[in-house]
């Protein structure tokens, strides 16, 4: 209930604040608006703005920019708003402005703005800003964008065994920009990752309690060539709050923070949903109406050209045409919809076991199995239902179908849905696997790809089995 509510109140504001906005920039005075702007600047959080300036026309997403009241608050909309306003807005800052704001911004957010800007735009600006936070951003810059190294930061706190508590509450004191939160790990005098110390451990203890007192063992951490779904599978599995990422000598180069893991939660969550409606595509209510085309249509295409093959399988039947086929084909709809549904659950729960790590060599043989039991499973329940269904209603007379009796149509549609629903579930079932094997990622067979092919395999085995049982009866 806590979470609806929450959710409901963050629509609220988002939808106040683009009425706000709106109205704001369609006055015709300029004067006036401008007055407006910046009264609705102060009044609410640059977050907040940072995510409304994406309904904004793009040429003005740099007018409420430039009227936050402060540098902070600029930072703070920089670091939250989409690509295509940071985009707008670096094509009117200046580098002074622009060295001042990176100078203050945290570096782990700073490697993900500047990904949005030029290349050479950013060895300009990597030239203007101090050398030490320049060379961080670059270290920082250079790992895959779904790896464990563009995840952390650079920015922590780190002491030796022998420094005391009261040393170390010091260092942080003077450091204030630097989160807490985060985590205080201990090192071994040649750098390597020995413990770490819980904020509460800090404030109970005296301060001249040496930190290897008081420090705990590190039992989970990860290199930085980690990819995105192993450091949230560690983090989901052992509810930890911030991740060390070592390298090969065990020496501690960076931390994860629980915000930035709930970020990537969100991103890979939006990426598999993406794909699994088939798009990839990230817009906002602004972009042309080609660019969404041009996104979507080539796994639309795969659907297409899917449907024109089912149509010559159907035109291939055609030669049998009378008697229980002409029956049978009324019922093709209700077969390529059991098996489509049937094989997008196997689909997607297989894509979420191997997301979330449950897929091991040793569990992967009785996963399968128990998938593919539980289609055929389902399909003999669903097709001999269906088949009695229709023979004791007498779904088709037996005048209608001159020699012939319902039986041959209702056993004709109960062996198509078993053969149909058994066929969707292998597809939804070795599809994954087999996308995982050559590198894709599965979660795009959980859309137009499984679907499209299962219609052909699940109407072929169909009508084969109707073409088969017609002989019987007729």
């Amino acid at each position: 209930m806590d979470e609806q509510e929450t959710e409901s109140q963050v629509g609220r504001i988002d939808d106040l604040l683009k009425e706000k906005l709106e109205k704001a920039f369609h006055k015709q005075t300029s004067k006036v608006r401008l007055h407006d702007i910046a009264k609705i600047a102060c009044e609410h959080s640059p977050i907040d703005l940072a995510y409304a300036a994406s309904h904004l026309p793009p040429n003005v997403r740099p007018v409420l920019y430039e009227n936050l009241p402060s540098r902070d608050d600029k930072i703070k909309f920089l670091i939250n708003t989409d690509s295509d306003t940071r985009l707008a807005l670096f094509r009117m800052i200046d580098d002074v402005e622009l060295k001042k704001i990176f100078e203050r911004m945290p570096t782990d957010e700073a490697v993900w703005v500047v990904d949005d800007m030029p290349e050479r735009r950013f060895r300009r600006l990597m030239d203007l800003i101090d050398s030490k936070k320049a060379n961080r951003i670059r270290e920082l810059k250079k790992h895959d964008r779904k790896s464990a190294g563009r995840l952390m930061t650079s920015e922590f706190f780190a002491f030796t065994m022998d420094m005391t508590i009261g040393e170390a509450a010091d260092y942080i004191r003077d450091n204030p920009r630097i989160d807490f939160t985060k985590g205080i790990f201990i090192l071994n005098d040649t750098g390597e990752l020995q413990g770490y110390v819980p904020a509460r451990n800090m404030m109970i203890n005296s301060g001249a309690i040496p930190l290897r007192q008081v420090m705990r063992p590190i039992l989970h951490k990860v290199t930085v060539e980690a990819t995105r779904e192993e450091v949230i599978d560690i983090v989901e599995r052992y509810k930890i709050s911030s991740l060390p990422v070592v390298d090969i000598d065990n020496e501690l180069i960076g931390v994860i923070a629980h915000e930035d893991i709930v970020e990537a939660m969100e991103d890979l969550a939006d990426e598999t949903i993406a794909r699994m409606a088939g798009t990839n595509e990230k817009f906002t209510s602004h972009d042309p109406i080609l660019r969404r085309f041009l996104t979507r249509a080539p796994w639309l295409l795969v659907t297409l050209l899917a449907g024109l093959v089912n149509v010559g399988v159907m035109s291939s039947f055609q030669k049998h045409e009378g008697g229980v086929l002409t029956f049978a084909l009324f019922f093709v709809p209700l077969i390529n919809g059991m098996s489509g549904n049937i094989g997008l659950q196997c689909s997607t729960v297989l894509v979420r076991i191997m997301a979330l790590g449950g897929l091991s060599v040793g569990s992967r043989k009785e996963t399968i199995t128990k998938e593919l039991l539980s289609g055929l499973f389902t399909g003999s329940i669903f097709g001999v239902g269906c088949a009695l269904l229709i023979y004791l209603l007498d779904f088709i007379s037996g005048s209608a179908l001159g020699p012939t009796t319902p039986a041959a149509v209702a056993a004709i549609v109960g062996s198509g849905l078993i053969g149909g629903c058994f066929a969707g579930t292998f597809l939804g079932v070795f599809s994954p696997l087999f996308f995982s094997k050559i590198g894709v990622d599965p979660a795009i067979s959980a859309g137009p790809i499984v679907t499209a092919f299962n219609d052909f395999l699940s109407m072929t085995i169909y009508f084969v089995i109707a073409w088969g049982i017609s002989n019987l009866f007729l």
